[in-house]
């Protein structure tokens, strides 16, 4: 285990993360960390990218198809 650094914890639980582990994994305003307490005392920190917001799932469903609702909803009743 290396030690990058120490940091403090400031006013409403507030830190820094050091700047060498920013640049190693990445981690921006938008990166979400994952704490996990273990059983021996330790915490894993996993990092993600950020979180997903409503309008990335509705972009998931969108078509660059275009589409006519009327002709759609006709399609059903035949």
């Amino acid at each position: 285990m290396v030690n990058v650094g120490t940091t403090k914890i400031y006013k409403n639980n507030q830190t820094t993360i050091p700047s060498k582990i920013r640049k190693e994994f990445n981690i921006t305003e938008d990166t979400i960390i994952d704490w996990e307490l273990n059983s021996d005392k330790t915490i894993t920190l996993t990092f993600k990218s950020k979180k997903s917001s409503i309008m990335d799932l509705v972009a998931l469903g969108k078509s660059k198809e275009r589409t006519n609702a009327v002709e759609l909803k006709r399609g059903l009743y035949k």
